[in-house]
Parts: C-alpha cells; structure tokens; sequence
C-alpha cells in the first residue's frame, strides 16, 4: 500500500510537469489543469463585472502558477509521507513518532519544493536521498517557468493592442471612404500589414491562449472592438477597381476569417457565422 500511494505521488509530479510543458512550449500552447484554472477564473471575474475582467488574466496566470505548486507540493508529499519515520532522520528535539507525520512529510515536501533545506527532517533511505534534490530542482525550474511565461504572453499582448490602435487610427482617419483615391501600393500596403498583424495574433492565441483572458487597455487599444471594421474593410476594397487591392483584400478576409475560426474553436464555442463570432468576441471583451 505504501508503494501504492508514493507512485500515485509520482503520477501526480509527471502530469503537473507535462501540463507546464503543454502550456509553456508546446505549440498547442494549452496544458488541461492550465486551461481549467485559466477558464474558472475567467467565469468567477465575470461575476464581479468589468473591474474583475480588467483583472481576469495576471489572476488567472497567478491561479495556473499556485496550482502547478500546489499539485506538486502535494505529489511529493504523497511520496514522502508513506516512508516516514523510517526513512528519515529527525534533529534532535523532534520526536519522529508522535502524530502528524502528513504534517512532517508536507512541511518536508514545501522546504525541499523552496530549496530551503532546514536540515530538521532529513531523508536516509538512498532512494529517497536521490529524488529529494529532484524536487528542488524541480522548484527552481516552476520559478524559472513562471519568469518565463510572463516573458512571453506580455509580448503578444502588446502586438495585439499595437495592431488594435493601428486600425483604430485607419478608421479615424477614413481610410476606406479614400480607397479610390489613395494610390494602389498605399492601400495594399496598409491592407497587408493588418492582414499580418491579424496572423501574428492567431499565432499568439494559439501558442499563447492566456492572452485571450486579458483585456486591454480601452476602447482604442482593443482588437476585438476593431475587427468588425476589418472584416468590413476587407469587403469595401475587394469592390475595388485594382486587381492588387482585390488580392489584398482577399489576402485581409482570410486572415479575419481563420481568426475568427481559431476563436470559436478554442474559447467562443458559438459554432456561429465569422459576424456572430466576432460579436461575441467583442461582446465578451468589453463587458
């Protein structure tokens, strides 16, 4: 029974480490207990309105990291606790045979996860004695995983909210009401740099799906309030004369499209047309 509960320990460590691996560099870019965490602590936000969706991702980042350590501390207590007292050595003062030894393998579990290392509980089983340093590399590694990630999702959230301020200065300023007067290389250079920013943000949302929980800054800087201009941009100038303004129109559909597919499929589940989808889209963005 002892082995038992020590090799469910050890299943837990293993899931709690593909899940980082899935959500951190996997291109999926989506572990299940990260997606469940981030999804539950969009639903709860929402249930405190506007001001609690302002705050839904850094949470909800917060809540994945705190679960991946909880899990873990927890796995290697499951792994420790079947094997103590016997397979370790208490300091002097300490008795190793009163109660609360799940309290001595925990406390043990979260001082090895810190790197702390008190010395006071000590394994001497030679097993034991190898994988403890294990779980302290273990913790250096959910650190630096952490670091990580931040390092990565608040790039993608400034490409997006550079490519939503971009078309919202395309919109203040008329672009679509001037496409027939605009020379052709202006208007299919601007048309294919909102089609390439549009792919890059599909990248990020699949790769990095926690950015899809952050909202941005305000009205202005949010892409999804500025996508239904896009998808009517894209209409206007396939009406135009040029061939090359209508390849690049065609070029600025798709990329609106295959987003919006990635959006349904992923977190909108609306199963609707790329209108509806973009509707929710910005619905759920700004409330």
């Amino acid at each position: 029974m002892d082995w038992i509960i020590t090799a469910l320990g050890a299943a837990l460590v293993v899931v709690v480490l593909w899940d980082i691996f899935h959500t951190l560099w996997h291109t999926s870019g989506q572990g299940r207990i990260a997606h469940f965490v981030l999804m539950c602590v969009w639903r709860l936000t929402a249930l405190i309105g506007r001001r609690g969706r302002r705050l839904s991702g850094p949470l909800a980042m917060v809540g994945v990291i705190g679960t991946w350590g909880g899990l873990i501390v927890l796995g290697w207590t499951l792994i420790y606790y079947p094997h103590m007292p016997e397979d370790v050595s208490y300091e002097v003062g300490l008795d190793p045979f009163r109660a609360g030894q799940v309290i001595d393998a925990l406390y043990m579990s979260l001082v090895t996860l810190a790197t702390l290392g008190y010395g006071d509980i000590v394994p001497t089983a030679p097993w034991l004695r190898v994988v403890s340093p294990v779980q302290a590399l273990i913790g250096f590694g959910l650190l630096t995983a952490a670091v990580s990630w931040v390092l990565q999702v608040y790039p993608a959230l400034s490409r997006r909210r550079v490519l939503a301020l971009r078309i919202d200065m395309i919109e203040r300023n008329g672009f679509s009401d001037l496409l027939g007067e605009l020379r052709v290389d202006t208007v299919t250079r601007t048309l294919d740099e909102i089609a390439t920013g549009l792919a890059q943000v599909r990248i990020d949302l699949d790769q990095y799906a926690e950015t899809y929980y952050f909202r941005d800054g305000g009205q202005h800087s949010t892409l999804a309030a500025k996508l239904g201009h896009v998808l009517s941009l894209s209409e206007r100038a396939s009406l135009a004369d040029s061939a090359d303004i209508q390849y690049s129109a065609s070029v600025l559909d798709d990329a609106v499209h295959k987003l919006a597919e990635l959006l349904d499929r992923r977190f909108l589940k609306t199963g609707g047309s790329v209108d509806v989808v973009l509707n929710a889209y910005a619905e759920q963005q700004q409330t």
